[in-house]
């Protein structure tokens, strides 16, 4: 561990310009972690961050001191007073990381994939992100107007779920869909209302789910690239879901129907 006091530590600096610039971490690759759950779970799943920084008083923690030990030559701390001027979450996280962000390399489209079409709320696109780690999505592909996915807010929201799925950013969905089709995969493109219900609709093979912006929804180009168009049932009167929640919804139909394909007969016993 390298204890440091100055600001203008070079790695210091650039944690910095990381977490207070969208463009900065596009153009280097990399991302801010913040809080102990996510460098826990980056280090489980992909190993040392470039740069661990820990306020000095958190080490008093076992969580962080073993993250501090383990990662040791990474490892700089601070005083709290200067990890305030770093961290966009309270100074009492104690901890951040900065991170390569991961670039899944271009292979064959998977069995269960989640589509994002321009959405563009970082909350929204982490909680879809955890949605979609949780039901088992293998890749997540997002259009090239997106929110960038590694933003902190995104990184958040998502609570870990961005090293649990393969996160593919500026896709080109509509010529991604078309590839999925020839490889034997069925698009389903979710809409606010007048498509089958998402209940009724066979969604146990490979399935690609296209979900839409929270105004506009899903471009022309890609429903109509869709196999079917699906509406979840909605009788409390409401419109539409916050586009989050829908895509819980249908993923986790998804899943039901994907389960449901696999669970073994239980045997009846006869008298």
């Amino acid at each position: 561990m390298q204890r440091v006091t100055s600001r203008h530590n070079p790695r210091l600096r650039e944690a910095v310009r990381l977490v207070a610039s969208a463009r900065d971490r596009r153009k280097a690759g990399k991302c801010v972690l913040e809080g102990e759950h996510l460098v826990q779970v980056y280090s489980a799943r992909r190993g040392a961050p470039e740069t661990l920084i820990i306020a000095d008083d958190a080490l008093a923690r076992p969580a962080v001191r073993a993250l501090a030990d383990r990662h040791g030559d990474r490892t700089l701390v601070v005083p709290p007073a200067l990890f305030a001027e770093l961290a966009t979450l309270p100074v009492g996280i104690g901890m951040l990381a900065v991170v390569a962000a991961p670039r899944p390399p271009d292979c064959a489209p998977a069995d269960f994939c989640l589509l994002l079409d321009e959405v563009q709320d970082p909350g929204n696109v982490g909680s879809m992100l955890r949605s979609a780690a949780a039901a088992g999505v293998v890749q997540v592909l997002l259009s090239k107007r997106c929110v960038f996915a590694w933003s902190p807010k995104v990184l958040r929201a998502a609570q870990g779920a961005h090293f649990c799925v393969d996160i593919h950013e500026d896709v080109d969905l509509p010529a991604w869909a078309i590839r999925y089709r020839e490889t034997g995969g069925t698009v389903f493109a979710t809409v606010a209302a007048g498509g089958t219900s998402l209940f009724e609709a066979p969604l146990a093979g490979r399935v690609a789910l296209a979900v839409g912006n929270e105004g506009a929804g899903l471009s022309p180009q890609l429903v109509a690239l869709a196999a079917l168009r699906v509406t979840i049932p909605m009788p409390g009167g409401i419109e539409s879901l916050n586009a989050a929640a829908a895509a819980a919804v249908c993923l986790f139909e998804c899943v039901r129907q994907r389960s449901a394909r696999v669970a073994p007969r239980n045997p009846v016993s006869r008298p």
